[in-house]
Order: C-alpha cells, then structure tokens, then sequence
C-alpha cells in the first residue's frame, strides 16, 4: 500500500516557494505566475524503437510535446502531475501533437490504482480499508480524465507525524462495476488541523467501456455523512484495446 503524510500533499507549494526563494527579491520583472501549476497532466513515457521520450497528456483530446523531452522524469511510470508550462513553437517535422511547451516544472502526484474489495464475512471494507472523513472539493482539479479520476480533498491531521493511506475500492455493487468508494485510514493519528491532499487512481482495472460512456459513481464518508459524486467515464483507447503505457504509479 502507498502512504502519505501531510508534507507530501504540499509538493506544488514546495516547489513554487523554491522558485521564490531563488530569485533576486529586488527583481520586479520575475514572472510569479511560474510559481504555480496551470494543468494536471498525465506523464507519458514512450519507447519507439532506441528512441526513448515522454510528452503530457493534458486532457482527452490535448498531446503537449515538451520541448526537452529527451529524459524520462518518472522512469517508465505513468503518472499524474501538476506542470507549470509555457507554449512554445512546434518544431519542425513533429505532428499528431496541440502544441508544443517549455515545462517550467513537473511535480507528480500520488497516483495508484484501484482495489478489488473481495468480501470476507470476517471483515467490512472498512476495517480493511478505513472510513476516516474526508471532504471532496467540487473544482477543477476533482475529475476524470484521460482514464484518471483525481480528487483534490481535505482531512483533518496531527501532530505525529503518521502516515494516512488512501483507496478507491471496487467490487462492492455486483450491480454497478462502476460503482466505487474513496476510502482513508488515518492510522489513529490527531484531528487538530484541516489540510488538503490530492491524488489519482488510474480506472483501467474497471471493465471495459466499450467506447460508451458511462457513470462513474463515488462514495465516500464525509465528516457528517456518506456523500456521492458522480463522473461521466469512458476507458482510454489504448486500454480498450487490452495495452498497458506504464507500470504502477508512484
């Protein structure tokens, strides 16, 4: 099971206040906008033949090509990111791509895949997985997209330093393949402040959509209440086809 703590939720506020702190302070022209992400992208590795590269995947339909994409960042793990980037010009002789930037920085988030609750009359989903509260915010970082769905939320933290873990688990509504619920187990660590997190799931272990779209239906216990979120979701076409880009997240 992948962790977090507090500190590894404030990676982007990490770097953006690294870039603050390395400019000249007297320096008027610095661009602060650089100091914050302008899209969560999913990091693509890619092998054709000797050739090795990544490009960013921005939405559904938007290919970014960066304009030093000769490294691979994450290795060969496909990931999700926040970037701060800035368009460039296309280069010559590349195509199929919306445009060409200069990634000013990448900082990847916390990115898993699903799990298969598999019942057991000796333990619920959540002894197993945790029904600590968290609240899921309704904005542009919360969605699906490019087979990913992504939640920015917050909880509530202590003072020890514990790791909390996250889930989506699936295979509770014989029903709905496409039901799932996001789960936290705070492993008995304090309630004294309120912080926010984000993660992604990668959905490709769900059946396949078949090029239809469907809903996605997301449970969750809130501080109050179980509350339900729901997305639009169609299986990425590559996985529709039974590929795989990338081993497991972070």
């Amino acid at each position: 099971m992948k962790h977090f703590t507090k500190n590894t939720l404030l990676a982007a506020a990490a770097v953006a206040l690294t870039l603050f702190q390395s400019c000249d302070s007297n320096d008027m022209d610095y661009d602060y906008s650089l100091m914050f992400p302008n899209a969560i992208v999913t990091v693509k590795p890619v092998t054709d033949g000797e050739k090795e590269y990544f490009y960013l995947q921005l939405n559904d339909e938007e290919k970014l090509w960066p304009e030093d994409n000769s490294y691979h960042p994450y290795k060969d793990k496909e990931v999700r990111a926040f970037v701060n980037f800035t368009e460039t010009e296309m280069p010559a002789g590349v195509e199929g791509y919306s445009k060409a930037v200069k990634v000013n920085w990448l900082d990847s988030i916390l990115t898993k895949r699903t799990v298969l609750f598999e019942e057991d009359e000796n333990i619920t989903v959540s002894q197993k997985y945790g029904n600590d509260p968290v609240e899921i915010y309704k904005d542009y970082w919360t969605n699906v997209e490019d087979g990913y769905l992504t939640l920015h939320f917050y909880t509530r933290w202590g003072n020890s330093g514990i790791s909390h873990e996250l889930n989506l688990v699936t295979g509770l509504n014989p029903e709905d393949p496409y039901e799932v619920r996001f789960t936290h187990n705070a492993h008995g660590d304090g309630t004294y402040y309120e912080g926010d997190g984000i993660v992604a799931f990668r959905l490709q272990d769900l059946p396949d959509t078949k090029g239809e779209t469907v809903k996605l239906t997301l449970k969750y216990d809130s501080f109050d209440k179980e509350k339900t979120f729901e997305f639009d979701y169609c299986t990425r076409e590559d996985w529709s086809s039974g590929g795989d880009t990338s081993s497991d997240g972070e």
